[in-house]
């Protein structure tokens, strides 16, 4: 079933890739400009990253991965949808930014990439798709150099519990203890654009 819940949610984010890229809410060509998406939260959190090896997980197409490598890091971004990762690879080039990019399950990654880090990274929209929190800790730390740092901003989980389409106002509508089953839905839009979505089966 693991193997169902990744195929339809990678061929979900192969066509989110390509939606998110031509649109106003990741705007591109802002970021073409100024070769910065990150805001500055996070900027300040991190501090000075030159020279930093930085390991990027679930990257999406790498705006934030080549920001943070314009800042002078050493940066490689990990995705599991081949399309993000041939945009991320499209835009390093373009911008004449280096930057690794690996396509990968996260939970494979070991598989692809040995090597240690300074700081593991992520953020914004990860920790809903993940279906096992305790091995992708184990692989966090793996990662990271003694020393090193672990960097998430994210929301908490439990704002995604509530049923936005209930029309009598806000209720709870899904459960926050799984059993370890991820929860099946079926989207036509993503949250980024209004263009519809051929494969809009997820699971979270």
């Amino acid at each position: 079933m693991k193997d169902e819940y990744f195929e339809a949610n990678r061929k979900n984010w192969d066509e989110r890739a390509l939606i998110h890229s031509k649109s106003e809410f990741y705007y591109v060509q802002k970021f073409k400009k100024k070769k910065n998406s990150l805001p500055r939260l996070e900027q300040k959190e991190l501090g000075d990253i030159t020279g930093k090896k930085i390991l990027h997980l679930q990257c999406h197409f790498g705006m934030d991965t080549l920001s943070l490598a314009y800042k002078g890091a050493i940066v490689t971004g990990v995705d599991f949808s081949g399309e993000a990762v041939k945009l991320a690879r499209s835009l390093s080039k373009e911008l004449r930014i280096p930057a690794n990019f690996i396509e990968s399950n996260i939970y494979s990654l070991q598989e692809k990439l040995t090597e240690q880090f300074d700081i593991v990274f992520t953020s914004y929209g990860v920790l809903c798709w993940l279906l096992d929190l305790e091995k992708w800790a184990n692989l966090i730390y793996f990662y990271l150099k003694p020393g090193g740092f672990f960097y998430i901003i994210d929301g908490h989980p439990y704002g995604g519990l509530f049923d936005y389409k209930f029309k009598e106002g806000l209720r709870v509508g899904y459960t926050y203890f799984t059993g370890g089953q991820a929860e099946r839905y079926e989207e036509e839009y993503s949250y980024a654009s209004a263009i519809k979505i051929t494969n809009c089966l997820n699971y979270q």
